[in-house]
């Protein structure tokens, strides 16, 4: 008996841990569902939540947020595997899927709420500086794309999440449609993957 308890006990304390180990990149790049869409089809990628980020406002709404009541800026918070994706690999994919060049807000989707920016941890920094460069050199010009101290995340309602493939219906100006259409045509015509397009070439990942 004591032999068996002693094989079970040598089995579970020198069992390796298996437990998945994540980090995280918090960034904003305009529309919160295309960089959520964007980045849960990148292997390694575990999840991605999106919400708001930036700002002083605890706990702000979607509403808050989009008719400019708060300082904060859509985001993603995007949580991944390190031994199969970097965070600057994540950085790279970020910066050549929005347009670096506009400090207005991206695409069709206009104001300060909808700006770009990573959100870097001290350890984080170096490293989106790096990112940032390293894009700049690529495209032989500034970018406005800002590195920003880390701050609060604040998730955004559901309803949000995974907005892009979501099979619940929504109102919409065509009527009830399911969300995942309802964002297609969204994209579609925000001329997001257009501008990427013109701006990345096929430097961009997410369009090629």
């Amino acid at each position: 008996m004591f032999r068996v308890f002693a094989i079970l006990l040598l089995a579970v304390v020198g069992m390796p841990a298996t437990a998945q180990q994540t980090e995280t990149a918090l960034v904003a790049g305009g529309c919160f569902w295309c960089v959520e869409s964007d980045f849960r089809r990148v292997e390694g990628v575990t999840d991605v939540r999106v919400g708001f980020a930036g700002g002083t406002t605890p706990d702000p709404s979607y509403d808050d947020v989009v008719r400019g009541r708060t300082s904060h800026l859509e985001s993603a918070m995007i949580s991944f595997d390190p031994e199969q994706i970097s965070y600057d690999q994540i950085l790279h994919m970020f910066l050549r899927s929005i347009d670096v060049l506009d400090d207005g807000g991206q695409f069709c989707d206009r104001g300060a709420h909808y700006t770009t920016a990573i959100f870097a941890t001290p350890d984080q920094m170096a490293q989106a500086q790096a990112a940032i460069e390293a894009a700049e050199a690529e495209l032989g010009q500034s970018i406005v794309t800002p590195v920003r101290e880390a701050a609060p995340f604040y998730e955004a309602e559901e309803f949000h999440q995974n907005y892009a493939n979501s099979e619940e219906r929504t109102l919409t100006r065509f009527g009830w449609v399911e969300r995942r259409a309802a964002y297609k045509g969204y994209r579609e015509g925000c001329g997001r993957d257009r501008r990427v397009g013109e701006l990345w070439g096929n430097s961009a990942p997410f369009i090629n």
